[in-house]
């Protein structure tokens, strides 16, 4: 009796364990959080390494354990661990070793500090040097690329969405106009905001407030390779798989070689389709382009291409603006003989339908325009072109501040007004030039505004007579103060914004989608390969789970 009782006690003990140690391990997995913040600034640097700045802002779910280890990847296996720094809340973190989970990658012990079930922490990574991170760029052998996927978790322990931002810092001395950046991956937008930071480093900035914390994004961009050391940069082995595959097949590797030059041949083909702005440099200043021709060159804002256009024809003789708002023109015969081909093609649009029908015809003419000064400026140096306008824009706004009159300074600017315009502040320049005193309008601005001339001038533009003291009468050319004259050139660009372009983001992106299609993504599949170069692939491209079968954030812990 006694033994029975013993035997069931003992049943019942042995029961309870092996009920009790899966429900630990259930407890020690139940890692449950969502990153509502992430934001990674990517240094590339100029002697061709890598720095990198995380920061998470992570909210653990009620219910869930601690986080109390958070391992990051890192693009390379090249990495100094001891140029790693971190902390949760501004706390540092001591506990920094490489991750026995992500490979290559870190580890980060929380410790004291681990976020617990229900609260909010932020963890800032910097990781200071990471190398043989630039690839050759294969579109332009002259390019180094940068490739970099910010790390990601494991979907297990992650959900909801993430405000995510990359923003790359290109190295030191890359001028804006010559790195190019790659497709961006899907939910972000497809160009970056591009901007200096406090160094005078280019940036790229790529943001999707609603991103995934368990998915992979890459980005890139390329730029010339002379800005780090040629050693710096990884350049493909086309004869690296000889060794190892295909030695005792030659006939294969024949095929493989054969297929390896005629994809360079078509990289080759490729570059002749490159748009000016990134395509390879010639030599010289390109002069003798009109106005609006060094507005193209100069990527000035659509609508302000469109108003130069038309205070064009209009001085010209060539149109008349019939109604501001809505605005509409009127062609006027005979037609000038010195009329650009670009200018009868905007007069062609406003002669036709309104609405969409206007807007393509417009967006075609763009195009041309585009196009147009892009075969001009073949063999030329765009960035001393580009200098040379702005001297004569300079030296535009000079002539008319040295003028002695209002009656001269107004006549100077009516001359140069077209180059002002290229000013990006030309409205607060021709605030400052032309003063609060009057601006005698030119002859011709009555056709710019139909109401203008009603009580102050004739349609024929000649002077009026205006009362003078002691009941005399002298002759008066019509005028404007010069903050209203200033005022009336900016509402000309904004009749362009709001009544014919509509959004000019979409007028714009209908233009530069055909001259300056975003390059298409590369069917390679080995950044290591040389492809876009930058990150490596799988789990080596700065990743941390998803992919890897690892988990993150405390989650394998």
């Amino acid at each position: 009796m006694v033994k029975s009782r013993l035997f069931n006690l003992a049943r019942l003990l042995l029961l309870a364990a092996l009920l009790l140690v899966p429900l630990g391990n259930v407890l020690a997995q139940t890692y449950s959080f969502n990153i509502d913040r992430e934001t990674v600034d990517v240094y590339w640097n100029t002697d061709g390494s890598l720095a990198i700045d995380y920061v998470f802002v992570f909210s653990n779910d009620a219910f869930a354990s601690p986080i109390d280890y958070v391992d990051v990847g890192v693009p390379t296996e090249n990495f100094d661990l001891s140029s790693v720094s971190a902390d949760v809340d501004g706390q540092t973190i001591f506990d920094i070793t490489e991750s026995p989970y992500v490979q290559p990658g870190i580890a980060l012990g929380l410790g004291s500090d681990s976020i617990q079930p229900g609260q909010t922490g932020t963890v800032r990574v910097f990781i200071g040097r990471v190398e043989r991170v630039l690839h050759l760029d294969t579109q332009d052998d002259q390019y180094a690329s940068a490739v970099f996927s910010p790390t990601w978790f494991d979907s297990k322990f992650v959900h909801g969405s993430t405000d995510l931002t990359v923003a790359f810092h290109l190295p030191p001395g890359v001028q804006p106009e010559e790195p190019r950046w790659h497709s961006a991956p899907s939910g972000f937008p497809s160009e970056p905001a591009t901007a200096l930071d406090g160094d005078g480093r280019v940036t790229y900035t790529w943001r999707n407030p609603s991103a995934s914390g368990s998915v992979q994004y890459e980005f890139g961009a390329s730029f010339p390779e002379k800005y780090v050391p040629a050693e710096a940069i990884i350049r493909p082995n086309p004869f690296a798989w000889v060794s190892a595959v295909v030695i005792p097949l030659v006939c294969i590797g024949m095929i493989v070689l054969l297929i390896y030059w005629v994809i360079a041949a078509d990289r080759q083909r490729k570059l002749r389709y490159l748009p000016p702005k990134i395509a390879i440099e010639g030599h010289g200043i390109k002069r003798g382009l009109t106005a609006v021709e060094a507005a193209i060159l100069m990527e000035q804002p659509m609508d302000k291409i469109l108003t130069m256009l038309l205070f064009s024809v209009i001085k010209k003789n060539a149109a008349q603006v019939t109604s501001r708002d809505p605005l509409e023109i009127e062609r006027l015969e005979p037609i000038p003989p010195d009329l650009h081909a670009y200018e009868g093609t905007f007069l062609a649009a406003f002669a036709g339908e309104k609405g969409a029908a206007r807007r393509k015809a417009l967006q075609k003419g763009m195009v041309d325009l585009v196009r147009s000064v892009g075969e001009k400026m073949r063999g030329f140096s765009r960035r001393e072109s580009v200098a040379y306008y702005k001297n004569i824009i300079d030296r535009a706004w000079e002539q008319v501040s040295a003028a002695g009159t209002p009656e001269v300074k107004s006549e100077k600017y009516a001359e140069v007004m077209e180059w002002t315009m290229l000013d990006r502040e030309y409205e607060g320049r021709t605030r400052e030039v032309l003063g609060p005193g009057p601006v005698f309008v030119p002859v011709w601005w009555p056709r710019y505004d139909p109401g203008f001339g009603r009580g102050v001038q004739g349609t024929s533009g000649a002077p009026v007579l205006t009362g003078a003291p002691g009941g005399g009468a002298a002759p008066s050319l019509p005028h404007l103060p010069g903050s209203d004259f200033a005022a009336s050139m900016v509402k000309g660009v904004q009749s362009f914004s709001t009544g014919v372009v509509g959004n000019l983001t979409e007028f714009t992106s209908g233009i530069t989608g055909v001259t300056n299609p975003p390059p298409k993504p590369s069917t390679s599949t080995s950044s290591r390969s040389g492809s876009r170069g930058g990150g490596g692939s799988s789990c080596a491209c700065a990743c941390a789970c998803a992919g890897c079968a690892c988990a993150c954030a405390g989650g394998g812990r």
